[in-house]
């Protein structure tokens, strides 16, 4: 894999992945010669972090720090991903809240089943947090938008589905809501892909070979007794509930999982917006009107008159929401069973009320996974 795909790679893993430790690992001497400005660690290519840790390149860089491509002397000479969080202490506090998160996945799942990406090591150089993790690819996001947002092919969305499910139940299972759900923060292991002709857009385009993914960024993971911030999120993914502040737990992840579907069938965001009112108006035109038992008791009453939220298709702001939103059975693609069954899952997880709407265990009993229930072994290959 190149340079340019890993930096795209990791500029959006950055941002989730940092760490927490205990006392007594976390104190170790800062050195504001070892620094930048802004708290970054000073390192060249060829450096040894941890004793152990020798730098290859540079793969991204975001908020709360860099990520590095190593080469981990500890294991073999393995290449792994080292994120090395900033000098700076909100950075460092914030850490501690995802260390735990990484420690659970891995006492609960060290055999790596459940599809989580592994924290691998952590340690503090100079004041400057660091932790390993497996090197993974390219996101499914950046992938598709590599290829020029073209939907993935449905056999491949439901293998992808099946993982994700999987490790989000997991979370679940153990009083985690991962909260940030998004196409982001699923990465491929492996994006080496085949070229196939593309008989509708008369072209080539890009078909990943191996569907086998990993989730990321536990960094706003929140466990069942921890304080719940109001919004959480990234806004494309965010269920109802959360907008308008009726309090979220783990529903909120399967709304967000059935915006990604809908995303990897037709390539493009099903709620396209970065307004509160016009994402309901959104919502609504593709679900139907919002319950009025969740309008009620909503503290976002401006959003609302009389029951019915305060919108209008006649606007320039409605016209828009009419033009791009249709009821969700319209985007089917074809009339193929599978494609019905995808659908009927979509609407199961999009269910306005997060007591009605399925759960992940339910989820990966639908006859959508049928196919990969009754041959576990069964992949999807390029056609």
């Amino acid at each position: 894999m190149g340079k340019a795909q890993l930096y795209s790679l990791y500029n959006g893993f950055l941002d989730c992945l940092c760490l927490c430790l205990s006392r007594s690992r976390y104190e170790a001497p800062a050195d504001s010669e070892r620094d930048s400005p802004s708290g970054h660690l000073i390192y060249k290519v060829g450096d040894v972090l941890g004793d152990r840790y020798e730098i290859v390149d540079t793969l991204g860089e975001g908020t709360f720090g860099k990520v590095v491509q190593c080469i981990d002397n500890g294991r073999g000479g393995a290449q792994i991903a080292l994120k090395i969080i900033k000098n700076l202490e909100k950075y460092s506090e914030a850490a501690k809240l995802e260390i735990t998160v990484l420690e659970k996945i891995s006492e609960k799942d060290p055999q790596n089943k459940h599809n989580c990406v592994q924290m691998l090591d952590w340690f503090n150089f100079y004041g400057h947090v660091c932790i390993s993790f497996e090197l993974l690819s390219l996101s499914t996001f950046d992938f598709m938008k590599s290829n020029n947002f073209l939907p993935y092919p449905i056999k491949q969305i439901r293998h992808m589905a099946q993982q994700i499910c999987n490790a989000v139940r997991f979370l679940h299972d153990n009083k985690l809501t991962h909260t940030d759900l998004k196409p982001e923060n699923i990465l491929f292991v492996n994006s080496d892909f085949s070229l196939i002709y593309n008989i509708e857009k008369v072209r080539h385009s890009c078909r990943i070979n191996d569907t086998t993914v990993r989730l990321v960024d536990f960094g706003s993971a929140t466990f069942d007794h921890e304080h719940h911030s109001v919004i959480i999120s990234t806004r494309h993914y965010r269920a109802p509930e959360v907008i308008l502040e009726l309090g979220w737990s783990h529903p909120c992840d399967v709304w967000s999982m059935g915006c990604i579907l809908f995303e990897y069938y037709k390539g493009f965001t099903l709620f396209q917006t970065h307004d509160n009112r016009e994402h309901l108006a959104m919502m609504e035109m593709i679900n139907g009107a919002i319950p009025l038992r969740m309008i009620y008791r909503s503290r976002k009453q401006r959003y609302f008159h009389n029951g019915r939220l305060d919108w209008s298709e006649h606007t320039k702001a409605g016209r828009h929401v009419k033009s791009k939103c249709k009821p969700l059975r319209k985007n089917l693609l074809s009339q193929a069973r599978e494609h019905h069954q995808l659908f009927d899952l979509l609407e199961m997880m999009l269910d306005y009320e997060p007591l009605k709407r399925i759960s992940f265990i339910s989820a990966l009993q639908h006859p959508f996974f049928h196919p990969l229930t009754l041959n576990p072994k069964l992949l999807p290959v390029v056609d």
